[in-house]
């Protein structure tokens, strides 16, 4: 219920209260003393950018207290001795690896490399630090980083069929490799070069090597860019004379792997990863293989679920989950599983069998162990708690809530906590969704409300924050959200639902749902209900309003309106639109055409707002572009908002500015259109 059921006077949410928000991430706890060291990001004072500083909770009970100032601090990690923690921090917009003593001091820099660096991890015996960071694949071709007008004036050339990436934009001819940095001298060395892109490096027990994952080119005419199947590598950090060796090839090209991990005695490796039997929407598994090389063997196979994360909010955005953590003793693996709307850490034996640690309506988003394996360190999110870090005990359950980084925001503003219900659809199926009331609701009265629709379309809403969803339910609305076919959380057959038939059984399931709500929660005014959503979220607005006009108004943001050209100007539109609609437009134009909202426009009554980021590389803004245009040349109500500088990322770690305005207009376009 909403606070103003229980009789308090709390004021309702804004989109301004963006400004005050604060968000938990990435705890890493020390090795011997259980203290936790965390990341806390907040908007800067100026409301033009995130600043993020690195805290530290005693193990005790005491409060948190600052460790580092930022302003843009990030990913701790402890030293193996606990004695150091190393991190990254970003200086005159280059991040590198920075180390302070555990006790407290002065931080030092540690990696002085040409580009950002990301990944860094600690060797065994604490001597060296490896991260990965962009490499020029050829030093001759000139970049976007030219030093002189003349040289970005040059013509340059495309030499990749992924040219582009959203949120970092044309590739540069650079290619992220892995290096390892001496702790005491900070000589650095470059292990890994080539045509291919290193991920999620881990050391060996013994130090000896390093595992990563990579696409290598099995020939020279292979272009791995068309290639999903990925494999793990292992290589030596340096040989007796300080020379790189070649990388060795663990697995045979058989799967798409996310991420890995070294058991305890070094002799085994698990895995995240999935055949892609389903294609994108293949369920990620747990698997195991021997470290030395040979067939991968599926754990998690039992379990008719997705393992890792795939819920929504608008609080965060990509958040690194990590490998899966191997038990002290090599026989079981921790790791997140999402379930229903729900995200907990499960702990899988070797032989297949698991039992759930976590419990509650809620997501967890990170999580780390204990030394001694008692506890885990969850950051957690529910519907009315945007983040914190939680201490579960591993036997018994038992919570103690951490932090409280919020709080003084959240004792000030109504919060609406929404009702879940289900929905039976015609193919046996069931959809689940939730329904928040409106702030002030009152019994016997009937509300305006709207349909939100999760991007992905692989993904989960899940018992997660949403501030867009709560500041639509502060200015009277009733919000209506749920998982369509097609989402994860609900058994591969469920995920399966959309592959080839976008705007199909995943349409009706969402409209099947909103009948639903509308029969369970009778305050639902059937008369004046709004639809908006985001990415494929988008995709689906353009195509309930193509389809019905049984909605009053709609937003679409960062949508798709046409296959036919997203297959060509999408950074992942060649492969997404193959895995999930089907077709190519040379060989499948008639299937692509029919899937695409555009092909609907003339059917479109409804009054439907805009909105793209223009440096939208996964959604680019042309697919925006060509519905307002046929729209306007329809004479249909529309509004077209562009967003400067904003990729697909906007709503969650967007320009702040931009984002309360993006959430101000949703709003303004509902109030207008009278819902």
């Amino acid at each position: 219920m909403s606070n103003s059921q229980s009789g308090t006077t709390k004021r309702r949410i804004t989109a301004e209260d963006l400004y005050r928000l604060h968000w938990v991430s990435d705890p890493a706890v020390h090795p011997t003393s259980g203290e936790i060291a965390y990341v806390e990001q907040c908007i800067n004072k100026e409301r033009t950018d995130y600043n993020s500083a690195i805290w530290l909770l005693p193990f005790k009970g005491e409060a948190p207290i600052p460790f580092t100032y930022g302003p843009k601090d990030e990913t701790p990690v402890w030293s193996p001795d606990g004695s150091q923690l190393a991190f990254l921090r970003t200086t005159d917009n280059k991040r590198q690896v920075w180390i302070i003593p555990a006790r407290g001091g002065e931080a030092r820099q540690l990696t002085h490399v040409k580009s950002n660096v990301h990944s860094l991890a600690w060797s065994p015996d604490g001597a060296y630090i490896s991260f990965v960071a962009k490499t020029a694949e050829n030093p001759s071709v000139s970049t976007s980083n030219a030093e002189n007008q003349e040289e970005q004036l040059k013509g340059r050339i495309v030499g990749r069929t992924k040219a582009k990436s959203d949120g970092y934009g044309l590739w540069d001819d650079t290619r992220d490799h892995l290096y390892v940095t001496d702790v005491t001298s900070g000589h650095t060395i470059q292990l890994t070069s080539g045509a291919y892109d290193v991920a999620e490096p881990v050391w060996s027990p013994n130090g000896q090597l390093i595992l990563f994952v990579a696409r290598i080119a099995e020939h020279s005419k292979e272009d791995t860019d068309l290639r999903m199947e990925n494999d793990l590598f292992t290589i030596a950090p340096a040989t007796s004379n300080g020379n790189a060796v070649a990388p060795f090839k663990l697995t045979h090209s058989e799967f798409q792997i996310e991420s890995a991990a070294f058991s305890p005695d070094g002799t085994m490796i698990a895995f995240y990863g999935h055949d892609r039997h389903a294609k994108g929407a293949t369920q990620t598994r747990l698997y195991t293989v021997p470290s030395g090389g040979g067939t991968a063997v599926c754990i998690s196979q039992t379990l008719d679920a997705h393992l890792g994360n795939a819920g929504m909010s608008d609080m965060r955005s990509h958040l690194h989950v990590g490998p899966p953590r191997f038990s002290a003793d090599g026989q079981s693996l921790y790791t997140l599983v999402i379930i229903e709307g729900n995200v907990h850490v499960y702990k899988f034996a070797l032989d297949g069998t698991y039992k759930i640690l976590t419990q509650g309506e809620r997501e967890i988003y990170q999580f780390e162990l204990t030394s001694d394996e008692q506890h885990i360190i969850a950051a957690s999110t529910d519907v009315a708690l945007p983040g914190d870090l939680f201490r579960i005990a591993i036997h018994s359950g038992t919570e103690e809530r951490l932090t409280r980084v919020n709080d003084s925001l959240l004792d000030e503003i109504e919060i609406s906590v929404p009702e879940s219900f289900w929905t039976e659809v015609e193919d046996g199926r069931r959809v689940q969704g939730w329904v928040m009331k409106p702030a002030g609701f009152k019994e016997g009265v009937t509300y305006p409300a709207i349909l939100e629709i999760h991007g992905g379309p692989h993904a989960m809403y899940s018992n997660s924050f949403f501030h867009e969803f709560q500041l639509l339910a502060a200015q009277g609305y009733a919000v209506i959200y749920t998982n369509p076919g097609g989402s994860r959380g609900y058994g591969q057959s469920f995920t399966n639902v959309v592959l080839g038939d976008y705007g199909g059984r995943d349409y009706t399931d969402l409209l099947s749902a909103v009948d639903e709500a509308i029969r369970q929660f009778p305050f639902i005014d059937p008369e004046r209900i709004g639809v908006t959503g985001g990415s494929y979220g988008g995709f689906m607005t353009n195509w309930i309003v193509g389809h019905t006009d049984r909605f009053r108004a709609a937003v679409t943001q960062r949508s798709i309106s046409n296959w036919l050209s997203m297959y060509g100007v999408s950074d992942i539109g060649y492969s997404f639109t193959e895995d999930e609609v089907g077709g190519s437009p040379w060989d499948d134009f008639e299937l692509l055409w029919r899937q695409s909202p555009l092909a609907y426009v003339q059917q479109i009554n409804t009054p439907l707002l805009i909105l793209h980021g223009e440096q939208d590389l996964r959604c680019p803004i042309e697919q925006g572009e060509q519905l307002f245009t046929a729209l306007c040349r329809l004479g249909k109500p529309t509004q077209f908002v562009r967003f400067p500088a904003s990729s697909h990322e906007l709503s969650r770690k967007g320009h702040p500015q931009l984002r309360v305005e993006r959430l101000q207009r949703i709003s303004d376009w509902f109030v207008q259109h009278k819902i």
